[in-house]
């Protein structure tokens, strides 16, 4: 039999593997906050894609980084940091994408540099969106859960 919950069939899933991994001493939050960048990675991913036909693949990962950016944050609002007392919305997204701007640096450096040197990257910009995707985990984890879901 199937539980019923308020998140629903997927979200109790998404709850038992950060339970399970939390018994590993693993952060939930920090498996939580993973779990939400693999969807912004796919958002990420998505948009580049959908973009790279008209505009530069500069232009595209840029984009692709503000829109995954943005589904990120409400992820994590509204799933990650639950627990948390939150601010205004349009204030802690704002806080939110400043934090990332840390991990932008090592995500789209990482991104801009792989697309320039690598033309495997410039046919199949994938592999350097997953570089930068983790070249800016860690910073973004950490800046967020100190500086803006407090």
């Amino acid at each position: 039999m199937i539980e019923k919950t308020s998140s629903g069939w997927l979200g109790m899933q998404w709850n038992r593997l950060a339970a399970a991994a939390a018994r590993l001493n693993i952060s939930e939050d920090f498996i939580r906050f993973g779990v939400v960048g693999t969807m912004g990675f796919c958002w990420d991913t998505a948009t580049v894609y959908a973009l790279k036909g008209f505009i530069n693949l500069y232009a595209a990962g840029a984009a692709g980084f503000f829109v995954a950016a943005t589904a990120n944050w409400a992820a994590n609002r509204f799933w990650t940091f639950a627990h948390k007392d939150h601010g205004a919305m349009h204030v802690q997204w704002a806080k939110f994408l400043a934090a990332n701007a840390v991990g932008f640096v090592f995500n789209r450096g990482s991104f801009f540099i792989l697309i320039t040197v690598s033309l495997l990257c410039r046919r199949q910009p994938v592999y350097a969106i997953i570089t930068g995707s983790f070249a800016g985990l860690t910073f973004n984890y950490f800046l967020s859960k100190r500086y803006v879901f407090t």
